[in-house]
This record gives C-alpha cells, structure tokens and sequence, in this order.
C-alpha cells in the first residue's frame, strides 16, 4: 500500500478508537473500561485495537490528548468570527466549555475521570498536568498581550482562577443542571477577573 494511504487509513482507523473509547468512558468511567468494551464500540475485533494502541494506557493517553486538541479546535473556531480583546478573548474559552457542557459531555466526563485517574497512574498526572499548564499559559499569554501593566502575581494567579472557574462549571453543571444559569455563571466569572484587571488597562 501507499505509504501515504497506509498513514491516512491509520489515522482514521485510530481517530474511530479514539471517538469509541470515549464513548465507553462516559458510558462506563475509566476505571470500568475494558479494551474489549472499546472494541466492541468502535465495532472492531480486539486484536485490531492493540494493533494501533497496545495497552489501555496507551490509548487513554490519545483520549486525553483528543480532549485537549478538540478544545483547541473549538477556540480556533470560535476565533473566527472574534474581536481582538480581552474581552472576546475571554469568551472564547466560555464557549468552548459551554460547547463540552451543552454539546459534547463526554470530553467533560473524560477530563473528570482522567483527575481521578492521575492520583493513581504517573503517566496520567503528567499529561493532565501537561494540559492544564497549556490551558494555563494561554490565559496568561492573553492578558500579557491585552493587560501588558499588569503585575507577575496578577499574571500568575489570575489564569489559575479562572481555569478553576471553567473547571467548576463543569463539576456543578454537569451534577444538577438545574441549580444555575449557565450563562449567568460565566458572565459573573468574566466581571471578576476584569476587574482584577481594570486599573492596569
């Protein structure tokens, strides 16, 4: 076969792995997951699965690197049609979790199960770290561009908090979608970093 064919149907053949195994996992947690679970969802036989991954480890890892890189194709195109400021910064990483929370869960209960899962597997606690570091360094990049006054302790924790407001949505939201209104949540989670940022502007 053509080694660029070859390379193509791969990445397809992983691509529906990965999609199943997330399926599984917001069906049945990661710690319930078993690779024949996963074969059976992506409608393959088991063997084909350690072909392309050949542990359950190694596929959660792809698992948690989709979750990252689906997050980013969201922002990206969100982006499209922002304006350049903090402001609409902001808001493209409220939308892109009110897409995983409205739209698309299972990347939610993934991200959640991998948590729980990093407190036993180092290579778990490295890579969900590894994420929340990027998640973190963005935030601070853009209020470096769009707050260039603003003080290395404000550019430290500010981008820790408002992860951690991100983060919480999920966690409460997703336990009782009845108890908040979403959009008022993230609006006043925006009023408050802005106004940690307002006299430096």
């Amino acid at each position: 076969m053509d080694p660029e064919k070859k390379l193509k149907k791969n990445m397809i053949a992983e691509g529906k792995i990965i999609d199943a195994a997330l399926d599984t996992i917001e069906k049945h947690t990661i710690s319930g997951t078993r690779m024949r679970l996963i074969a059976e969802e992506a409608d393959m036989i088991q063997s084909n699965l350690h072909y392309y991954f050949k542990t359950k480890t190694d596929l959660l890892m792809a698992v948690l690197k989709r979750v990252r890189v689906r997050s980013l194709e969201i922002r990206t195109e969100l982006q499209k049609n922002s304006e350049d400021t903090l402001e609409a910064g902001l808001d493209l990483f409220i939308g892109q979790k009110k897409q995983f929370i409205k739209n698309e869960k299972k990347y939610d209960y993934a991200e959640i199960d991998f948590w729980i899962q990093s407190r036993l597997t180092a290579s778990t606690q490295q890579e969900l770290s590894h994420s929340f570091r990027e998640w973190r360094q963005e935030i601070r990049n853009m209020l470096q561009k769009y707050v260039p006054a603003l003080p290395e302790e404000k550019l430290e924790y500010l981008p820790i908090h408002f992860v951690s407001m991100l983060e919480g949505a999920t966690l409460q939201y997703l336990a009782d979608e009845e108890i908040f209104d979403l959009d008022k949540y993230f609006e006043v989670g925006k009023e408050l970093l802005l106004s940690q940022v307002e006299k430096y502007r």
